[in-house]
């Protein structure tokens, strides 16, 4: 008999739809009614982490696959706080709400960053062509913290409250950059010296795009809160490094984005979970843009934001109609389906590569 419930990489959703709305307040172009459709999908998204919330299965953390995913929860939440912020004035007390979703996103995704990691370095072994996007699943959630976080700032009590809470995002963002850099140089050697992605892993290549995006967008709006809580000199400080840091980082993310396109178009891969890895990731890219476009005055950079906006929404769009389609047909198989794992079926240790997966 089927166990019923959803596995932790179906939160992905969640991320995917929520970046759709926080990515469309940030644009420096705005049209009317632009607003409105964002606060609908912020809407949809929250209430798509409540029914996910209520019917997600335990007992994933021993797979070396889907305890990545873990991290989505995490984002998931995170995601849906920060729409709060940005969308949910109308509702009562939507500060508070947004305060008890960071301290649940950031708490769990700490804990994900910590534990998987742990648990792959002393439970699992990986072959030399294991290393994927999904990796990052698990200690991006921090990065994502700080960039929500730094929206919470201002809420925070004047003082050394303001103080820790900023300190605290930069910590998360520089725990959460130097994990990524780490991995992403392992998923950039994996495919320079294998066998090109195929299948369920391809659009794990896309996750890369994530903390690439969500590094710039945290560099950009913790700057631009600095001073709130840090002498003129330091917050003016944070300020330059925010913009050389995120005009480097945001050249890498292009060619990374030029690639996961080219590679994608090569391999096709059909439906999966793992298409939702075209939304969230290129949503960061979005805002980051964007932040970026607003520290510059740079209209280009203005319009290329609106440009990666309209893919993010071709993405969702496209993603979300397979989804329901796929639902629709037949009965979600879980676990045990590669087609319905955000990066494949459930593995034993040792036997969670790339290429094992591609073959499914």
């Amino acid at each position: 008999m089927e166990k019923r419930g959803v596995t932790p990489n179906w939160f992905a959703a969640v991320m995917g739809t929520g970046i759709v709305a926080n990515a469309a307040v940030t644009l420096p172009h705005q049209v009317p009614g632009l607003r409105g459709a964002a606060t609908v999908m912020w809407a949809l998204a929250a209430v798509l982490l409540l029914v996910l919330v209520t019917r997600l299965r335990r007992g994933y953390w021993a797979d070396p696959v889907m305890s990545q995913s873990y991290g989505a929860v995490a984002m998931a939440f995170l995601t849906v706080g920060s729409g709060t912020l940005l969308l949910g004035g109308a509702l009562p007390g939507h500060v508070g709400v947004a305060w008890v979703l960071w301290f649940a996103g950031t708490g769990f995704g700490l804990f994900t960053a910590c534990a998987v990691p742990y648990r792959m370095i002393t439970r699992h072994q990986f072959p030399a062509d294991a290393a994927f996007g999904a990796w990052l699943l698990p200690i991006v959630p921090p990065m994502v913290s700080a960039a929500t976080g730094a929206l919470l700032v201002p809420h925070a009590p004047a003082g050394q409250p303001r103080l820790t809470m900023l300190l605290a995002c930069y910590a998360m963002f520089g725990l959460s950059l130097f994990a990524a850099v780490f991995v992403i140089s392992a998923v950039y050697s994996r495919l320079m010296h294998h066998a090109q992605p195929a299948g369920a892993t391809v659009p794990a290549m896309w996750i890369v795009l994530g903390p690439l995006g969500q590094s710039i967008t945290a560099a950009g709006l913790l700057g631009n809160v600095a001073g709130s809580a840090l002498p003129a000199g330091y917050a003016k400080g944070l300020e330059v490094f925010a913009l050389v840091f995120g005009l480097a980082t945001w050249g890498f993310a292009m060619l990374w984005l030029a690639l996961a396109l080219a590679v994608t178009r090569t391999a096709r891969p059909s439906y999966s979970l793992g298409w939702w890895a075209f939304t969230f990731p290129l949503g960061t890219c979005v805002t980051g843009t964007s932040v970026l476009a607003a520290r510059t005055g740079a209209t280009v950079l203005g319009w290329i934001a609106v440009i990666l906006y309209v893919g993010l929404v071709v993405a969702w769009a496209t993603v979300a109609f397979h989804t329901i389609r796929n639902r629709g047909a037949a009965p979600v198989r879980l676990p045990g389906t590669p087609a319905e794992l955000l990066v494949g079926q459930a593995v034993e240790s040792g036997a969670g590569s790339p290429r094992s997966l591609a073959r499914l």
